[in-house]
């Protein structure tokens, strides 16, 4: 397929509004990479520079080592399926998914060939004679990526295509387009504000906040050891619980409680002796069986795991809010008093809000 080369992007509008900001990324052949965000972090107007779609206004693309940051979007060998499908209504899905090629004039004996063949891949053998307004949102949106297939490009573009499907359907539709990139081998850039969707499909993620890249890196790398306090509050469901602790003779303390630093913990921390530091925890890593108390307010069975919302020490303030997820099914009520520990720890810098590592 392809590599492609994101050197220093900026995306400066007429309205002097700047959306993307000095974007670096090296793409390798064949890999899955997913932009993932919050709305209006840059995360599409980066997929549409990309794309062709919207002007770079400063930096460099390039393509199997071509650039091609100011050619047309038709001569990119590049095919994108958005969020909408947008696919016409008066035609069949095996016109649908012809329509590039026949605008191309190419030999209709190839065309035939090509279409079946992303049929096949896509599962919709059987949909081809139908219009789409017969078909399932989920129909709808393999016939994009079928229209997407028969192209042969050289980098397929998905901007948030599962964000208009139920929850049942995306799942079951994520699961056909990790599969697709599997027999394909092909090069994608995907979009999307569900870290869910991050997880499952990329390689490698770039998280994004406010036009700046955050962290590339492994679904694994950007869970385990996030870079600073967005990712680790933006990657992981439910969000990580946050709190300012002082630093102190070999212990993280605040008003709530105090927990004793390992070793390792102790050396990363040498340089923040008598000082505040923002301690991490994610819900998973809240174990019952140790001394820090939790006064339940509400209890969520999820069948294998309980979230257990609560406060630290029964106290109201905002900053004593904590979220468990617990191992089993809990009956744990309102009122009801856990004891807890602390299993694994991420430390933050208060000023610049990156990892302590």
């Amino acid at each position: 397929m392809a590599n492609i080369s994101l050197q220093h992007l900026d995306k400066i509008y007429d309205n002097k509004v700047q959306a993307v900001f000095d974007f670096n990324l090296e793409v390798k052949d064949g890999e899955f990479i997913v932009l993932v965000g919050p709305s209006g972090c840059g995360k599409s107007t980066t997929l549409r520079m990309v794309a062709g779609l919207e002007d770079i206004s400063a930096g460099r693309l390039l393509l199997d080592g071509k650039d091609i940051t100011t050619a047309p979007a038709k001569d990119r060998d590049m095919a994108m399926v958005f969020q909408n499908y947008a696919l016409y209504g008066h035609m069949t899905v095996y016109e649908n998914m012809a329509f590039s090629l026949t605008l191309r004039k190419e030999d209709p004996n190839v065309i035939h060939k090509k279409v079946l063949a992303a049929a096949e891949i896509l599962g919709l053998t059987d949909q081809l004679n139908k219009k789409p307004k017969q078909l399932s949102g989920g129909q709808r949106q393999r016939v994009a990526m079928g229209r997407a297939i028969v192209r042969n490009p050289k980098v397929f573009l998905f901007d948030e295509p599962l964000s208009n499907l139920d929850a049942k359907l995306r799942g079951a539709t994520r699961r056909e387009i990790l599969l697709l990139h599997k027999r394909m081998h092909a090069t994608m850039l995907y979009v999307t504000h569900d870290q869910t969707e991050a997880l499952t499909l990329a390689d490698r993620i770039v998280c994004m906040s406010m036009g700046r890249v955050q962290q590339v890196g492994t679904p694994l790398e950007l869970y385990d050891t996030p870079a600073n306090l967005f990712v680790a509050s933006f990657i992981g469901l439910p969000p990580m619980n946050f709190f300012n602790v002082n630093i102190a003779n070999g212990k993280a303390v605040n008003q709530y409680f105090s927990v004793a630093l390992t070793e390792k913990e102790r050396e990363l921390l040498a340089g923040y002796e008598g000082k505040e530091v923002t301690l991490g925890v994610r819900p998973e890593d809240v174990d019952e069986g140790g001394d820090i108390s939790v006064c339940v307010y509400s209890n969520e069975n999820l069948g294998m795991n309980t979230l257990v919302h609560g406060r630290l020490n029964n106290a109201h303030a905002a900053d004593a809010a904590i979220t468990c997820k617990l191992r089993g099914w809990c009956d744990y009520k309102a009122g009801d008093t856990v004891k807890v520990q602390f299993v694994k720890r991420h430390f933050f810098d208060r000023e610049t809000t990156n990892a302590i590592r």
